[in-house]
């Protein structure tokens, strides 16, 4: 049996794809401090012989004892509230976390796998935007925590590549959103959810003339797994090309919660990114992969999942 240590992987993302190796007939090493993911999210696996939760900083050296096939770094926190409310933290885990966990795999002689973002586009001048773009990021706005720490995670991912010919995969993800996405995060998905669910203004900043494009999460980690089970080293887009305005999200939203909660628009915050929508023919023609799931599927299910949160009274934002 292959064996995978996945940071992060009590968080949204990780938790999806602890469930997904573990599918595989991989066993999976889960490594997380919890700062913004939740033991409810794995709470499914625990007591699994294949599955084992280690509470740990990954900005501090990793030890893992026995074989390990497969290290995936997603470790950080990944929303705009949580970046901007820790960004030692999220400088640390996007640097000291990835140099710690390419270690790791160095050490055992693993295939290694990071989750980067499209943020590393910044406020892109190039639309949409294709892995071949540098980005347009202000390094020293209150977002350039989380951009640059991600930027500076490519760079050293491709230096041990080249130096220590390790084998290594990144992953830019675009807007992703299902079950497990924290309420009031920050990011528009749950934060449109919540607020339409319990019939509260809904918040649109700028004019809402700002495009996003959203992909379900069984689609992301499908082609986050091809992506790793690949030979290919550069950088890869994963999203869902379809793009529409953040008050045609809010209004379809609206409509789909069922809510007659009303829109109210706020400043856009700094450095907020006019168009956001990826360009998918590299992992078209490589993984084969495209989104599948309908945007009316994906936000039923998620809708199902934020109404059973509501039902239950959890409306925190980041865990403690």
């Amino acid at each position: 049996m292959k064996r995978a240590v996945v940071t992060g992987g009590a968080g949204f993302l990780g938790s999806h794809l602890c469930e997904r190796l573990l599918a595989e007939g991989v066993a999976v090493v889960c490594v997380d401090n919890l700062i913004t993911g939740t033991r409810e999210n794995v709470a499914a696996l625990a007591g699994r012989p294949d599955f084992e939760l280690v509470l740990h900083d990954v900005s501090k050296p990793i030890e893992i004892e026995g074989r390990v096939d497969y290290v995936l770094h997603f470790a950080s926190p990944a929303s705009p509230i949580d970046y901007l409310e820790l960004p030692i933290q999220t400088l640390k885990v996007g640097s000291l976390g990835t140099h710690n966990s390419l270690g790791l795999a160095k050490a055992k002689g693993a295939r290694y796998l990071l989750a980067s973002t499209s943020e590393v586009y910044g406020d892109p001048l190039v639309h949409p935007q294709p892995e071949s773009y540098w980005g347009n990021v202000n390094p020293v706005g209150p977002r350039g925590v989380y951009d640059e720490a991600k930027r500076f995670a490519e760079a050293m991912t491709m230096a041990y590549h080249r130096v220590h010919g390790l084998e290594t995969r990144i992953v830019r993800i675009f807007n992703t959103y299902g079950p497990r996405m924290r309420p009031r995060d920050g990011r528009v998905v749950p934060a449109f959810v919540a607020q339409a669910i319990a019939g509260e203004p809904m918040t649109v900043f700028g004019d809402g003339s700002q495009t996003r494009s959203f992909c379900y999460v069984d689609d992301l980690i499908e082609g986050i797994y091809r992506l790793l089970l690949s030979e290919e080293v550069e950088p890869t887009n994963l999203g869902n090309p379809h793009e529409m305005t953040i008050l045609e999200f809010a209004e379809t939203i609206r409509a789909a919660v069922g809510s007659s909660s009303e829109i109210v628009f706020k400043p856009l915050p700094v450095d907020d990114p006019k168009t956001r929508q990826p360009d998918i023919a590299k992992a078209r023609a490589l993984l084969g992969w495209e989104p599948r799931v309908p945007l009316e599927r994906g936000l039923e299910r998620t809708i199902d999942y934020f109404r059973a949160l509501a039902a239950a009274g959890v409306t925190a934002g980041r865990a403690r």
